[in-house]
């Protein structure tokens, strides 16, 4: 006999007696999950190899010593903003800063998704678009990129066409696949989407260019245009967890009314903040990890993998002769760390390399060899 709730329903999901069912809806749902292995070379989660600068430290602890932490931290993240905004060359109402970017993307979904409503994405495509949206009970239609991981404009036509989504979702440079949407391409999925248009640029800075484009452009679908960043990648901060969006002051508008009270903290807003004084140190790091990500790409095409073009800071292949999960555990015996896509959606089969440092980058680049012999 199933166990029954609080209210006497019966609960199929191995909760307590007397505990509430989980939503029905979330039942099937797994959490978004990285191996966290303990090994010498990690390159699976698209961090930055490299800690923020050293100056960018002592700056921050420097004025940490001087925060209030008795007192709740500003709650409207001024000082954060008017720097992200100084550095866009938009205004401070048109930023929202949140935990991560996924934090950002959340609250989107929180003010625009729901029952009753739908978001479009185009697979391969960042997980946790969809997953998001499924956590706020929102409808999600999913269309396919093409053989080569690109956007079909028939395929995002019928999608649209057929749904009217309140938010579709572009990943540019895209995730896991690592190509950019040309800007044409984004232009008019703009167009001729009926809401909004999120384009999530984690990688932005890797990528020739950027919708934010669109958005201080002058045309019709500029205002409907969402970009969200992150600090994570090529700031070198993903340990903070800090990404913001940038939009008109109505997404703005929205996304703070779901936004729980004083949910930026101080040290984490002043962490950003001072990061936008070390803009050259991080344009050094891109074109590093830009001159490392040729070399790796260079490299693969001598093996017997399948890759195509990457602009954001990864590489995804596919082994011919071997299937990936036995390259993958090759590669962990050697203590290298890649990300097992295999059975990702439209990616079958593949692995995803993060771009690291020269000599991790020549220790994955030894194992995979040997592995592929």
């Amino acid at each position: 006999m199933a166990d029954l709730t609080a209210d006497g329903v019966g609960n199929d999901t191995g909760a307590p007696v007397g505990m509430p069912a989980v939503r029905p809806d979330l039942v099937a749902l797994t959490g978004y999950h990285s191996p966290q292995i303990d090994v010498e070379v990690r390159l699976n989660t698209n961090e930055s190899p490299l800690p923020p600068p050293d100056a960018w430290l002592q700056a921050f602890q420097s004025e940490l010593a001087h925060l209030d932490f008795n007192r709740y931290p500003d709650r409207e993240a001024v000082a954060l903003r008017e720097a992200l905004a100084e550095s866009h060359g938009v205004d401070l109402s048109q930023i929202f800063c949140a935990n991560g970017s996924n934090e950002v993307l959340q609250s989107l979904m929180l003010a625009y998704g729901g029952p009753g409503r739908t978001v479009a994405l185009f697979e391969p495509t960042y997980t946790l678009h969809g997953q998001i949206a499924r956590t706020t009970g929102t409808t999600v239609a999913a269309g396919r990129r093409t053989d080569d991981f690109r956007l079909d404009p028939d395929e995002v036509g019928r999608v649209l066409d057929a749904h009217q989504p309140v938010i579709t979702f572009l990943c540019s440079p895209n995730n896991p696949t690592g190509r950019a949407d040309p800007p044409e391409m984004i232009e008019s999925v703009v167009a001729r989407a009926p809401g909004l248009v999120v384009v999530d640029e984690a990688y932005g800075q890797f990528a020739p260019s950027s919708a934010l484009d669109i958005l201080r452009g002058a045309s019709a679908g500029a205002a409907r245009t969402v970009v969200v960043r992150t600090f994570s990648k090529t700031w070198s901060m993903a340990g903070a967890r800090l990404g913001y969006l940038v939009a008109t002051p109505e997404v703005v508008e929205a996304c703070e009314l779901v936004a729980l009270p004083y949910h930026l903290d101080a040290a984490k807003q002043l962490a950003g903040r001072l990061a936008l004084d070390y803009v050259s140190e991080m344009e050094t790091r891109v074109a590093m990890l830009t001159e490392e990500r040729g070399r790796i790409a260079a490299a693969l095409a001598g093996l017997p993998v399948e890759t195509w073009p990457s602009e954001a800071n990864f590489i995804l292949f596919r082994p011919i002769k071997r299937s990936a999960r036995q390259v993958w555990t090759d590669l962990l015996d050697k203590s290298v760390l890649v990300r097992d896509c295999s059975e990702w959606p439209g990616v079958t089969g593949c692995l995803r390399v993060t771009v690291g440092l020269p000599g991790e980058n020549d220790r994955f680049l030894e194992a995979l060899n040997e592995s592929l012999r």
